[in-house]
């Protein structure tokens, strides 16, 4: 091996292009949403940067959102 420099490569950099591929290949991107449950105490059950899904897993979602659209989804934790 050489003594080639590496380029670094920022969080927001990583997180971008990981996203980037994602919608890319046809898939949606969902904003996250906060850990803290906002006037909801249901949430405590759904954590991991998933809350915003909570509809689809109840089976509640209403079927003209985007949301009953969504065939593939991705996230990615925040970095700030």
């Amino acid at each position: 091996m050489g003594s080639q420099e590496q380029e670094q490569w920022s969080a927001l950099r990583v997180r971008e292009t990981f996203l980037d591929y994602f919608k890319n290949h046809r898939h949606t991107f969902v904003p996250s949403s906060s850990v803290v449950p906002h006037a909801d105490p249901t949430l405590l059950f759904a954590n991991a940067g998933m809350n915003q899904y909570k509809s689809i897993f109840l089976g509640t979602v209403d079927p003209s959102s985007d949301f009953a659209r969504l065939k593939r989804a991705v996230n990615s934790q925040k970095v700030d």
